[in-house]
């Protein structure tokens, strides 16, 4: 079956060109018909007086057919512009035709709860700026309205009922003689079914004052039994100004919404950024955290990284958790970077029953710490890495520990003068191994820690080795390696770097029931020397022990 479509308007624009062209052509056949339809003969004889009489007919017989091709040309504009009506008239006959039957529905709801039975919420506008409801039994919320003027929130979105999406929130509004508006927050979606709505992004801060911050992102909306959960929005930027006197705030960026039963939960709004060309006192925006996934199926949404600053970096956001049966867990968002302060990584999400956690945030500058891992699924899954720390005296985040089954994360690696690695996460209650501590491989310096390595399950797992730090420094410490379970060998210890002063290597872990100690972690030599870690004890019922670290 082949369809016909019919655009009105353009239909009546042709039958408007149609009537054009032939009122141009009428004008000329009358302005040509006294000259063509009487010849004069060129001359006094029967020759000539007959050659003007029959260009003379030929002339009257074109006026004759011309004057029919006129009235057939304002028959047929006539019936286009009819035939245009007819479709226009149908189009608004058939706009809506349940209309009717949806206002008897509504209105007992409407008069009850203000709220349809069955239909969409109607968007915010300037006077009303909050989306409205969608209808109780089916309808999609209202888009929160963006506002222009200085400063202004964003309105928030309409929740939707049993089933439909929820709205938008709005955009918040730049601010010049203030500070930025906040994004509204998104709706919520159908109890049973639909998607939470997205949060607004917040607006900027234009101007460089003191309290002049940029508008927080709305947090997105929570989905139902089914569906996935709303982002949240960005945070808006401000103005740090160029004097390095003015300490404003970027807005945070909105979290992101949680799922129901099943489905992924909404990833964090990235925080607001407050750089300039010169050094100023802006400091940059939290990240949002990232929602939870449903209770049974579903990922974490994503937490969201800082904003840059040029004092001290936004935060990153959490990473949401997985679902209890299947899902991933999210991971949890990167710190800013620029600032003289660095911000905190974000923690990794945990795993519900089976999975690996979410990994931890890295994070930059100075005197800040990264993320931590997420844990392991609860019967089975490995926990998450520790976030990354660069900087001078930062610290990495530690490995998320397993559940029951399962290896312990890697603790995060640290890069400065004086950082500290991140401690590995320890296995499975029951069997896994400890997770490896981070090490300080680059900077050099004093006072610099390695992490120490998770311990390994209860039954059966092998300690985690300990990390180590880099050559060039003094009092550095490497991490102690982790123990081992019933079955399983003990982790070795950190080097504390060679040719260093007075460092502290670290200890090798002990097996306990069968398994090999781990080896001691290596020191300098370099007078006056350092500390060589000692060497972790054998199993109890068979196993030797490690050997000592040496001083190199």
């Amino acid at each position: 079956m082949s369809f016909v479509n019919a655009a009105p308007q353009a239909l009546l624009g042709a039958a408007g060109d149609l009537s054009g062209i032939g009122s141009v052509i009428g004008d000329a056949n009358a302005a040509a018909a006294a000259q063509t339809t009487a010849v004069q003969a060129a001359g006094a004889d029967e020759v000539s007086a007959a050659i003007a009489a029959l260009f003379g007919a030929h002339g009257q017989a074109y006026q004759a057919l011309s004057a029919q091709a006129a009235t057939f040309h304002d028959q047929f504009v006539q019936l286009m512009n009819a035939g245009a009506a007819q479709y226009a008239g149908a189009e608004a006959a058939n706009t809506n035709p349940l209309q009717p039957v949806f206002d008897a529905i509504n209105a007992p709801t409407e008069a009850l709860l203000n709220r349809p039975l069955i239909g969409n919420g109607t968007d915010g506008t300037a006077a009303s700026p909050n989306g409205q409801d969608g209808g109780l039994l089916f309808g999609n919320g209202g888009n929160g309205y963006s506002p222009t003027s200085d400063g202004s929130s964003g309105g928030n979105g309409g929740s939707a009922g049993l089933l439909g999406n929820g709205g938008s929130g709005g955009n918040g509004a730049a601010g010049i003689a203030g500070g930025g508006g906040s994004g509204g927050a998104g709706g919520h979606g159908g109890w049973l079914f639909g998607t939470g709505g997205g949060g607004g992004n917040g607006g900027a801060a234009t101007t460089a004052v003191a309290g002049f911050n940029g508008g927080s992102g709305g947090s997105g909306g929570d989905a139902g039994l089914f569906g996935a959960a709303g982002a949240g929005g960005t945070g808006g930027d401000a103005n740090g100004g160029n004097t390095g006197t003015v300490t404003v705030q970027a807005g945070s960026g909105g979290a992101g919404g949680n799922a129901g039963l099943l489905g992924d939960g909404g990833a964090g709004g990235h925080g607001g950024a407050s750089r300039t060309a010169v050094q100023s006192g802006g400091n940059g925006g939290a990240g949002g955290s990232g929602g939870h996934g449903g209770l049974l199926i579903g990922s974490g949404g994503d937490g969201a990284g800082g904003g840059n600053a040029d004092t001290t970096d936004g935060s990153g956001g959490n990473g949401g958790s997985a679902g209890l049966l299947f899902g991933t867990a999210a991971n949890g968002g990167d710190a800013g970077t620029g600032g003289n302060t660095g911000g905190v990584g974000g923690n990794g999400g945990a795993a519900g029953l089976f999975g690996a956690g979410g990994i931890g945030g890295e994070a930059f500058g100075s005197v800040a710490h990264a993320g931590n891992g997420g844990a392991g699924g609860m019967i089975w899954g490995v926990g998450g890495a520790g976030g990354d720390a660069s900087g001078t005296t930062m610290v990495a985040g530690n490995g998320g520990s397993a559940g029951l089954l399962g290896s312990g994360g890697m603790g995060g690696s640290a890069s400065g003068t004086g950082a500290t690695g991140g401690n590995g996460g320890n296995g499975g209650t029951l069997a896994g191994d400890g997770g490896s501590g981070g090490s300080q491989f680059n900077g050099g310096g004093a006072n610099s820690h390695g992490g120490n390595g998770g311990n390994g399950g209860f039954l059966d797992g092998n300690g985690g080795n300990g990390g180590s730090t880099v050559a060039g420094g003094i009092t550095s410490t490497g991490g102690n390696g982790g123990n081992a379970g019933a079955i399983g060998n003990g982790g070795k210890g950190g080097d504390s770097g060679t040719q260093q002063f007075q460092g502290v290597a670290g200890h090798g872990g002990n097996a306990w029931l069968i398994g090999n100690g781990g080896n001691g972690g290596d020191s300098g030599a370099k007078n006056p020397h350092g500390t060589a870690g000692y060497a972790g004890t054998g199993g109890l019922w068979y196993g030797q022990n490690g050997q000592p670290g040496q001083l190199v």
